[in-house]
């Protein structure tokens, strides 16, 4: 049962819903992910990456909360229930305890590249079915590749 009724039809909304939960899955697992190495990150780097990984908590926070509204707006109900994260996310296990700055840097570059790489994907199928959701995932992408840049330029 929908309260919300999409002006889109039916078939394109599925596609659409299936892009807006993707990527709320990816983003909310993003945010989580940098918290934990936000946590424990270690080394002569500490507190630049340290920082930087507030950066993109923030940015994932931000945009999960846009794509889980944009979802709701179309009649979709998000899921970002701790048991939907875990199983659908691009992210891989980020390791326990203390983690080295360089590690810290190429899990950043690992999960940011997973991550852009599903929300590409994501672009191209709602290109036709709903121009105005693929505006909001290239927007959110065009930040995370900002902080993959970033990372990137670190891990050189």
């Amino acid at each position: 049962m929908s309260v919300v009724k999409s002006p889109i039809p039916d078939a394109d909304l599925k596609i659409v819903g299936e892009a807006l939960q993707g990527a709320l899955v990816d983003l909310v697992d993003l945010a989580l992910a940098s918290k934990q190495v936000h946590w424990n990150v270690i080394g002569p780097r500490f507190r630049s990456i340290h920082l930087q990984l507030d950066e993109v908590v923030a940015t994932a926070r931000q945009h999960s909360d846009t794509v889980a509204e944009r979802a709701a707006a179309l009649g979709v109900n998000p899921d970002g229930r701790a048991a939907t994260i875990a199983s659908g996310s691009a992210i891989g296990r980020v390791p326990e305890g203390w983690i080295k700055d360089a590690d810290v840097v190429q899990i950043m570059v690992d999960a940011l590249g997973a991550v852009i790489s599903r929300m590409r994907e994501r672009i191209g199928a709602t290109e036709e079915p709903d121009p105005v959701t693929q505006d909001l995932l290239i927007g959110l992408t065009a930040d995370l590749e900002k902080h993959a840049w970033m990372f990137q330029a670190e891990s050189v």
